[in-house]
């Protein structure tokens, strides 16, 4: 085995901002009539530790009162969910997947099934974790892109990122044994500083191990429109302890076989 290439889902298999980001846009506006901007919103996982989206939309909430002196409850996590689930699955999260038609219809995919056939045939294993909700990362994984039972860590198989749990518990099932010296690298590619920092603290928890982080800016920041923003974003991103800024989700191909030492 060559290495391993582990993956986040939103922003580096599909473009969530027409779905998981507007989902959080219209929660937040529900609970307070007043909808955050992407760019809020950007600001907000810039800071590292709102990987739950159903935090993030709380946590807006209870910034916009306070900006507003509004001294109005709090929704909890669970008024929160109940909503956004609404806006994003628009129909049953358990139910037939074919009969959901909220924002997750709305999400273009950013990378194709052929990829991780390329992966595959280059020696390189591949899985994912991510804090979207399991029936959401497998809809896109197996329904859409059409992969078949991929090793994957959702919400509620491990603590959310930035905590290393899930990405060194699926590192250490693709491994087949004890991570540490000896073993190939591990490359993770993130699109929020959170995800760095998933990396960063898995250096901490295994420090004979080779790990490399590899971050993304989102799609909505790319274009020439943008690039300020990107920018901006992306310097967060190295700031948190990125090793590689890719532009396209592709480019983690040519990464990985510079540094598992593929030329072929």
């Amino acid at each position: 085995m060559r290495g391993f290439l582990l993956f986040d889902i939103d922003g580096v298999i599909r473009d969530v901002a027409g779905s998981y980001r507007l989902a959080i846009q219209e929660s937040v506006n529900h609970f307070s009539n007043w909808r955050p901007s992407i760019e809020k919103i950007d600001l907000l996982k810039a800071e590292g530790c709102w990987n739950n989206d159903w935090q993030a939309s709380q946590e807006l909430i209870k910034r916009h009162q306070k900006s507003q002196g509004v001294t109005d409850r709090t929704p909890n996590l669970n008024e929160i969910e109940q909503v956004f689930s609404r806006f994003y699955f628009g129909g049953d999260p358990d139910g037939d997947c074919l009969q959901w038609k909220g924002f997750i219809r709305n999400e273009p995919l950013l990378i194709n099934q052929d990829f991780f056939k390329e992966l595959t045939l280059n020696d390189i294993k591949w899985g994912f974790v991510s804090g979207a909700e399991p029936q959401s990362a497998k809809f896109i994984l197996e329904t859409r892109l059409g992969l078949k039972k991929p090793p994957l860590i959702a919400m509620g198989d491990a603590p959310d990122k930035p905590d290393p749990t899930g990405f060194l518990r699926l590192s250490t099932e693709l491994a087949g044994c004890r991570l540490g010296a000896g073993l190939p690298p591990i490359a993770y590619l993130g699109d929020t500083v959170a995800d760095v920092l998933t990396v960063q603290r898995a250096r901490k928890k295994v420090p004979d191990q080779l790990f490399i982080s590899l971050a993304i800016a989102p799609p909505h920041l790319h274009g020439h429109q943008n690039q300020p923003a990107r920018d901006q974003y992306e310097k967060k991103l190295k700031e948190a302890g990125a090793d590689f800024i890719l532009s396209t989700t592709y480019e983690s191909l040519n990464v990985a076989k510079s540094w598992f030492g593929i030329h072929k």
